[in-house]
């Protein structure tokens, strides 16, 4: 999905059935009632060429208060500020009233691109509303039809252009992951390990449970209150970029909405969070799990660190609030104990007690990324790796399913961000689990690798060796070349 569009606009002009003619299926409730839709529907959205995801808002009503009118405001108006781009649709047949020009007023200081839509506009009777439309000062409306398709050939021309655009800030901040290294990187174990600079920071997401002190660890980081924080769970809604300098070190870093159990989301906006906070682990290079260190290591947590380590993201896991703990030595041992047993997959990763509020342990928390950062970039020589293979099955060798015992034969790291190893078996299909977790700990401990996830792949290449022979037919091929440059 490229990029987010939210319609809004009053009750009753139209937004669901756009949005329902958009995902191509009737997902939302549409009624000559106003008011049928009263929570925020995202679905996928194909317009031509174009993918993208859509929303699909409440009406916009002219209530401030905690009146179910005044709720729904709100949930729209926090649907704007996530978007993308926000599609403003009126009723060309009813013509702009004194709400739509407050609606218009809002959308030009909240939303970043707004498209002007005059829907129902087929026939004569529209004309009046649609010129009307152009005093709202939100540039050319589009006339559409969103009951009879009307109009989506201009929408798509509208939103090619944002598209292009979006698609380049994507390629921009997105994280080079899985990277592939070439036969000559992987059989050299070549370092490239590419440095942060200020024109490619490093990513950094914070995530966590409600109230675990996200927000208050990054303002202390940047050394001045720029995100809203208090005593209340739930504060942070969706989730903020900020480019900060870390002692040097250049971060991109992202305060992410706290995560609680699908059971307990049941505020929209927070249903909404949520992905935010999913999309932000995704462009994140190191994930920083914050804990709570009076209630760490909840299911959620776990949840959250396991989501990390499976988009193959480093992790570091760092325990908030740790100036108000009493038995600290006590408490420390348990939590390392709790880590291990909780969290084999993430084993040996970094463990570090902070303190958002005062400042204490940012410096160790620092050098904790950096470590986890430079070991997601390990690349491991070829011929190292195969040494380490023969002593791996001579110390425990594979299973022998039916008799016939797994050969395996090489092994080459072919991947890097996170570290990715592939092993060629005369039986990959038939390969236990348990032997591959033997060898991911053994590349863990023996390749200094801790904390980081690996992934280790079974291929079957029956008795070639890609590698076999290959310093020969080289050795071979230069004596040939000079034997005819003599000659």
């Amino acid at each position: 999905m490229s990029f987010t569009l939210a319609i809004v606009g009053r009750p009753n002009v139209g937004k669901s059935t756009l949005f329902n003619r958009l995902v191509g299926k009737r997902l939302a409730l549409v009624d000559d009632q106003p008011g049928v839709t009263r929570d925020l529907r995202e679905g996928a959205a194909r317009l031509g060429d174009l993918r993208f995801t859509v929303i699909d808002t409440a009406g916009l009503e002219d209530a401030t208060d905690d009146s179910l009118q005044g709720r729904m405001r709100r949930l729209t108006e926090r649907a704007v500020d996530m978007a993308d781009v926000c599609l403003f649709m009126i009723d060309a047949r009813t013509g702009i009233t004194p709400t739509d020009q407050i609606f218009a007023e809002i959308l030009r200081k909240r939303a970043k691109h707004v498209i002007l839509a005059a829907n129902k506009a087929e026939g004569r009777a529209a004309d009046a509303g649609v010129i009307e439309a152009y005093s709202l000062g939100l540039g050319e409306p589009l006339r559409m039809s969103a009951e009879h398709g009307e109009g989506m050939g201009d929408l798509l021309a509208e939103l090619m252009p944002l598209a292009e655009e979006f698609e380049e800030q994507a390629e921009e901040t997105a994280p080079d992951t899985d990277v592939t290294l070439s036969e000559e990187e992987a059989e050299e174990g070549i370092a490239d390990l590419r440095w942060p600079t200020p024109e490619k920071p490093m990513q950094i997401a914070v995530v966590g449970r409600p109230n675990a002190g996200k927000s208050t660890l990054i303002n202390k980081l940047l050394g001045e209150d720029r995100l809203l924080t208090g005593p209340e769970a739930g504060i942070t809604r969706d989730a903020i970029s900020l480019q900060v300098d870390w002692d040097g070190l250049p971060v991109r870093i992202w305060d992410t909405a706290g995560m609680r159990k699908k059971a307990r989301v049941q505020d929209k906006v927070e249903k909404l969070s949520v992905a935010d906070g999913l999309r932000a682990v995704k462009f994140a290079e190191v994930v920083i799990v914050l804990l709570d260190a009076a209630i760490p290591f909840e299911q959620q947590d776990l949840r959250i660190a396991d989501l990390a380590e499976r988009e193959g993201r480093a992790v570091v896991v760092a325990v908030n609030k740790w100036d108000v703990e009493d038995e600290k030595q006590q408490k420390l041992r348990d939590l390392k104990e709790a880590f291990a047993r909780l969290l084999p997959q993430l084993r040996g990763a970094p463990l570090v007690t902070v303190s958002a509020k005062t400042g204490r342990g940012l410096d160790r928390l620092r050098e904790a990324v950096e470590r986890a950062y430079t070991v997601w970039n390990t690349r491991v020589p070829t011929a190292q790796l195969n040494r380490w293979l023969t002593g791996m099955v001579e110390a425990h060798p594979p299973p022998a399913p039916q008799g016939r015992r797994i050969k395996l034969r090489y092994m080459t790291q072919a991947k890097t961000r996170p570290p990715g190893f592939v092993v060629m078996s005369s039986h990959p299909d038939k390969m236990p689990d348990s032997y591959t977790r033997y060898l991911v700990n053994g590349l863990r401990e023996s390749f200094d690798m801790p904390g980081t996830p690996i992934r280790l792949y079974m291929r079957g290449q029956g008795d070639r060796n890609p590698y076999k022979g290959r310093r020969e037919k080289n050795a071979g091929a230069l004596t040939k070349h000079l034997k005819k440059k003599k000659g």
